[in-house]
């Protein structure tokens, strides 16, 4: 399918920038481009070239100038007359599945590290489609009929994660309940005082999690990424850390955790405020943190009211 129809579909709702185009194909869940300008643009003037879409310059005072994209009678003609083409069957192929068909050369360990990391993204998943669905650029459903369709593509991507979601469940099952001679059972047991406690708070019609300062302290990559599952769990993309729930080793960039966590709030969107002792930050995680402060994901602050005020602004 070329990116062409997917242009024509969008501009049949409104017209558009190429910028507009780009910023939905980028954000949605089921097209399969990855909506750069060199895409964008050159579908464009493909389609100015038949005659499917108009273009007009806008002049602006104090921004610059903006071409705005409209479709024409031919290019809805275009777009129906290809909607009502053969439809291509669904792909199954899947690099994971490439990689688990050799994952018996790993130990029980080292496959229920990786088969915990593939559900914790299928999780992560699916946490960002609800809050696409939530948050979407692109509002559509002009009818009860139109809107009966995007609710059902919806649907079925949330169905898709699901469903691996259960199917990866059934494989930890099946490995790691029966009987392996050449391996040692090593399924894990979680204690009470082991896990990652929490409290979710209420403020200004939002919910954020709270780790208070008494609680197991994030000291590896695992425990950060059952923070991560807390989140999920709880569809709720706000965090606030006391110091004292961050370990030495946290705070050792040596380590890597702090690193890989952070690209892990990033992924899947996890606003985190913090607030660390100055004392503790130290060396390179002190410039770390001078860097991360510029940014909208993680930032540490001095008392817990500048953190809470940082982290409830601007998310609706």
């Amino acid at each position: 399918m070329s990116i062409n129809y997917a242009i024509l579909g969008i501009l049949s709702y409104k017209s558009l920038t190429g910028y507009d185009l780009k910023k939905i194909i980028q954000s949605s869940s089921f097209m399969p481009w990855s909506g750069n300008n060199n895409q964008i643009y050159k579908a464009l003037f493909e389609l100015d070239d038949n005659n499917f879409v108009t273009s007009e310059v806008y002049h602006q005072d104090s921004s610059p100038s903006k071409k705005i994209y409209t479709i024409t009678e031919a290019g809805l003609a275009e777009l129906k007359k290809w909607s009502q083409s053969m439809p291509e069957i669904f792909e199954t192929k899947k690099l994971f599945l490439v990689q688990l068909a050799w994952a018996d050369l790993l130990s029980n360990e080292e496959l229920e590290k990786l088969l915990n990391q593939y559900e914790q993204d299928i999780k992560g998943q699916i946490f960002i489609e609800k809050t696409k669905l939530e948050t979407s650029l692109f509002k559509h459903g002009r009818n009860q009929r139109e809107t009966a369709i995007w609710n059902l593509i919806n649907e079925n991507i949330l169905t898709s994660y699901q469903t691996e979601l259960e199917w990866i469940s059934k494989v930890k099952n099946t490995l790691f309940n029966q009987v392996d001679k050449n391996h040692i059972d090593i399924t894990p047991t979680v204690k009470e005082n082991e896990k990652m406690t929490y409290q979710i708070i209420e403020n200004n019609n939002q919910k954020y999690i709270l780790l208070d300062p008494s609680g197991k302290p994030i000291q590896t990559e695992q425990d950060a990424m059952d923070l991560l599952a807390i989140c999920f769990e709880n569809s709720i993309s706000l965090l606030l850390i006391h110091g004292e729930r961050l370990s030495d080793n946290f705070l050792r960039l040596q380590t890597g955790i702090a690193g890989a966590i952070l690209q892990k709030f990033i992924l899947y969107r996890i606003k985190v405020a913090a607030i660390i002792d100055e004392n503790r930050t130290k060396g390179k995680f002190k410039e770390f943190l001078t860097e991360s402060n510029k940014g909208n994901v993680f930032r540490n602050f001095d008392n817990f009211d500048e953190a809470q005020n940082w982290l409830l602004a601007n998310n609706k």
